[in-house]
């Protein structure tokens, strides 16, 4: 067989007050998203923290041939406080290796625009976006869905040699969860697009894939039955590199 991890994990991170920022910001029409923070630094709302802590409880009841062993995570600051607080509630003392192959998607001169904003202001580049799509469409200064792909690519053989029959708990973002599916299942454009237009991928979802005969098969997808035996919010927004174009 080949090595590698057994079991993956995918979880995006809780709500952020990012996510809160650029909901409020399309509701209203606005052109630019108010948050004063780069992306890298942008932390969990008081919701998003209550769903990591959501996450923590359940990964603590999981039984010993379901709990992780191994924790990877964007360096990102949404996506570590929602790793520390799932950790701290299960009480899993984790190897945790933070990568920065798993942040978020890049934007470039897109950043902080919402919608409206892209359409006003660079309507050139919205254009662009509609003529090449979600996969394909690369802004200046940032990336397409492709490029995320291709660095996932190059994380998959470490991520195989690290932690060879281990089941791996991954804390990233919609697109990354996205697209590890992409690749590790070998997805088509048009199955990956069919997946993405079927809704978003919700704060603090689980995402579960299995590894037999060197295939990976979907086990869960975009799971919160955690979050709602414990009462605690479901949040639905969707990624900044959304269809904002």
């Amino acid at each position: 067989m080949h090595p590698g991890p057994t079991t993956l994990l995918l979880v995006r991170h809780g709500e952020s007050v990012g996510n809160v920022a650029a909901t409020a910001a399309d509701r209203a029409g606005a052109e630019v998203v108010d948050i004063d923070t780069r992306d890298a630094d942008t932390p969990l709302s008081e919701r998003g923290a209550e769903q990591a802590r959501a996450l923590g409880t359940w990964l603590g009841a999981l039984g010993p041939d379901d709990t992780p062993q191994a924790l990877w995570c964007s360096p990102y600051l949404r996506a570590r406080q929602t790793a520390r607080h799932a950790l701290d509630v299960a009480g899993l003392d984790l190897r945790v290796h933070t990568d920065e192959r798993l942040r978020d998607r890049e934007l470039g001169v897109l950043d902080r625009l919402t919608g409206t904003g892209v359409r006003r202001r660079l309507p050139d580049e919205a254009a662009r976006r509609a003529l090449l799509g979600k996969m394909y469409h690369r802004p200046p200064g940032g990336e397409s869905w492709a490029d995320v792909a291709l660095r996932l690519r190059t994380l998959v053989p470490d991520l195989e040699r690290r932690e060879d029959g281990r089941r791996v708990l991954v804390v990233a973002h919609d697109a990354v969860v996205l697209l590890l599916r992409y690749v590790l299942e070998d997805l088509t454009e048009d199955e990956l697009m069919d997946v993405v237009r079927s809704g978003s991928v919700r704060n603090a979802s689980v995402t579960r894939l299995d590894r037999a005969d060197d295939a990976w098969s979907l086990a869960l997808f975009d799971e919160v039955g955690h979050l709602e035996a414990l009462d605690a919010p479901v949040t639905e927004h969707e990624g900044t590199d959304d269809a904002r174009v």
